[in-house]
């Protein structure tokens, strides 16, 4: 019904308020709707705090009854930090619920809006459900597989280079595209870089949003034998968030004490078969360490070994109007395909102007 997708959609608003707040949790919003009026809304603010649907029904008190609710992400029928959203619908008064996609919670999966029609609810389901789903690509894969969602993000020329051959660290994108990577940070759980990016731009990767808005994520750096310096920028500023420093099961105890000393954790991982970090592990650690999203911000190497081990789920490329020049280093490293059938594709989701830059979002085609 048209009426149903309008409320969606401002149930799904509501969702939106929660983005990057919530993790391990989805964001979900609710609204309470009467007569075709609106009654109440809520979102979910936090894991651990009330859900969405209970901030809306708190809200709509005995306004409920009667009434119908709108939510982005399926009641949940189980307890986990909070009561099931079932038994707070129920004892509402409300008599129709409306849902847009059903919870991948094994937990879940469809027993919410059982138990709800068991219980005599008239109960819809799957309204603007990919509008639904795509706020919470994070959760549904790591409730799924324990993995975070991996978002590569770049700022290149037209030609497909990062920065000048000689290394020299300066912006390519303009102020609005910057502005719009710290609205990404403020959002994801973890920024990930290589030491080499680290090394060469000694970068804070920190979330950095006018009127000191904004949250710090995790800062994960791969250095297979840790040469990062104690000194780095990211360890001597104040920050919320930690330093995670990832390195290989030789690396030198000293260099770590020293880095341990200067507030980093250190995490040692497996190694691939070409001697180097195998990323698979890496995101086995940050998915059980409940982190739901991962902003890989580069340098090339990082982004090609990435992208080669069928790691990455959505690319934010921005595309700044330069030329750099063949010299200049590249988006990516060798990838070492044989023939184009085989090369990574995206399905854009939506391109956007950010001033004289381009952004391209996309999700990677999964072989």
């Amino acid at each position: 019904m048209k009426d149903d997708r309008a409320w969606m959609q401002l149930a799904i608003r509501e969702a939106r308020k929660g983005l990057g707040r919530t993790s391990p949790n989805p964001c979900v919003g609710a609204v309470v709707v009467k007569n075709n009026r609106l009654i109440a809304t809520g979102y979910h603010h936090k894991a651990g705090t009330p859900h969405a649907e209970v901030h809306a029904l708190r809200a709509a008190g005995a306004k409920a009854r009667g009434a119908t609710i709108y939510v982005t992400l399926e009641p949940c029928n189980h307890t986990g930090r909070t009561p099931p959203c079932t038994q707070a619908i129920l004892a509402s008064g409300i008599q129709r619920v409306v849902v847009g996609m059903l919870d991948p919670n094994p937990l879940v999966a469809g027993g919410g809006c059982k138990i709800l029609a068991a219980q005599g609810l008239e109960v819809m389901q799957g309204v603007l459900v990919e509008e639904c789903r795509s706020l919470n690509r994070p959760f549904s894969k790591h409730v799924t597989t324990g993995l975070p969602w991996v978002i590569m993000k770049a700022g290149m020329s037209l030609d497909g280079r990062l920065a000048l051959a000689s290394g020299q660290c300066a912006w390519i994108t303009n102020e609005q595209s910057r502005r719009q990577v710290h609205r990404l940070r403020d959002r994801v759980d973890a920024i990930l870089i290589g030491s080499g990016t680290a090394l060469c731009d000694d970068p804070a990767l920190t979330t950095r949003l006018p009127g000191r808005r904004g949250r710090d994520p995790l800062r994960v750096i791969l250095d297979t034998a840790l040469r990062l310096p104690p000194t780095s920028r990211m360890l001597q500023q104040t920050s919320s968030a930690s330093t995670w420093i990832f390195c290989g099961p030789d690396a030198d105890v000293k260099r770590a004490e020293a880095l341990v000393a200067a507030g980093a954790v250190i995490k040692q991982v497996k190694l691939d078969d070409a001697g180097q970090l195998d990323l698979a592990a890496v995101l086995c650690e940050l998915g059980r360490a409940q982190l739901t999203s991962i902003l890989v911000e580069g340098g090339s190497r990082v982004h090609g070994a990435f992208l080669l081990a069928n790691l990455v789920d959505e690319v934010n490329i921005f595309v700044a109007p330069i030329f750099l020049g063949s010299d200049g280093v590249p988006l990516l490293n060798t990838l070492g395909l044989q023939k184009v059938a085989d090369a990574p594709r995206v399905s854009t989701t939506r391109v956007r102007r950010f001033g004289n830059d381009v952004l391209i979002e996309g999700l990677i085609e999964k072989k």
